[in-house]
């Protein structure tokens, strides 16, 4: 039997939890200049700050149910009911990726600090392990409360399109597809690729669903950044706007690869990378985010960034995944002791 204060120690932890992931969520928003995003300086055509701030609050009862450690609410669960909240008070799709992300790490939190141990991508790693087909039913439900630019699924997969939200719950219970079965379904570009002779994109060509990867790889991104986060110094809105041009500038953007395309993203990953590293010391893009250093992320220029701010939103570049796990990072750094101060 649990005692009393055993009990109030695990409610504890999940407040403070659930406390970390809302904040991570405003301070994500908040960051500026991050090119193509809403930030506290820059609406656009169809998202307003304020919507962001209203998702936040609405996706609380969802993260507080990844911060249930007994395991009662499957995390499937809980990012269903986060997305229903957000869009309930945001009206749109404001942060599903970001709430995508934030579930396991949530829950791995929450593990972690009941045992006396750290957030690790160990940790995290044995959440998503642990999921179930029904944690994949409840995340197609999601589907079903916003819209979401998505690919098209891989040849032969067409019974598992997310945009059947519900729909697809029979062919995922018939194939066994858990929650991460499904994430890297679509983690794989390989999979993902058409033939060459189509003309469309090859796997060489396609951009991953970086999300998806994070799930299937151990949050590597995450966590990376999390780091660039928590030995930079400033503001952590300021912070976070450094580290979103770092991950930026390592990877292509899987939002702006779909809703633009492959080569798109590329150049935008070539403009972040032209802003880290100082005046004197530009770093290659595309290198991958273990390439790139603290000192390179931390030599941001943000006022340079400004500029390439406001040619993203006027070309309809929106690198919103690079975001989702801005928002990530922030939230493993406000874990391991990043604070906001004046």
């Amino acid at each position: 039997m649990t005692s009393d204060s055993t009990q109030t120690g695990t409610e504890e932890l999940g407040r403070r939890a659930v406390d970390d992931a809302t904040l991570a969520l405003l301070l994500e928003v908040a960051g500026t200049p991050k090119p193509g995003n809403v930030d506290r300086n820059r609406d656009l055509a169809d998202l307003r700050f304020e919507t962001f701030l209203g998702g936040a609050v609405g996706a609380r009862e969802g993260l507080e149910l990844a911060a249930e450690r007994d395991g009662a609410a499957r995390i499937g669960r809980a990012f269903e009911r986060a997305v229903a909240g957000m869009a309930a008070r945001a009206g749109t799709n404001a942060q599903f990726g970001c709430l995508l992300l934030l579930a396991p790490l949530v829950r791995a939190s929450v593990e972690a600090g009941a045992t006396g141990d750290d957030l690790s991508p160990e940790r995290v790693e044995r959440v998503t392990e642990a999921t179930t087909v029904e944690d994949a039913v409840d995340f197609y439900r999601a589907f079903e409360h916003v819209g979401v630019a998505v690919e098209a699924p891989p040849p032969g997969a067409a019974d598992l399109d997310v945009r059947r939200g519900s729909d697809a719950a029979p062919a995922l219970r018939e194939r066994g597809a858990t929650l991460r079965d499904v994430m890297a379904l679509s983690a794989d570009p390989a999979s993902a690729a058409d033939p060459d002779e189509s003309g469309e994109a090859t796997a060489d060509d396609r951009v991953p669903d970086r999300n998806a990867r994070e799930w299937v790889e151990g949050f590597p991104r995450t966590f990376r950044a999390a780091g660039w986060i928590e030995r930079d110094a400033g503001p952590l809105t300021d912070r976070a706007a450094r580290a979103f041009l770092g991950l930026l500038a390592a990877e292509p953007d899987t939002l702006v690869a779909t809703t633009h395309d492959p080569a798109v993203a590329r150049e935008a990953s070539e403009r972040a990378a032209e802003l880290l590293g100082g005046p004197d010391e530009r770093v290659e893009a595309l290198s991958g985010v273990g390439a790139i250093d603290d000192a390179a992320v931390h030599e941001a220029d943000l006022d340079a960034a400004e500029s390439v701010a406001a040619d993203f939103v006027d070309t309809g570049i929106n690198p919103g995944t690079t975001a989702d796990i801005t928002c990530a990072a922030l939230y493993v750094a406000l874990r391991r002791g990043a604070e906001v101060a004046p």
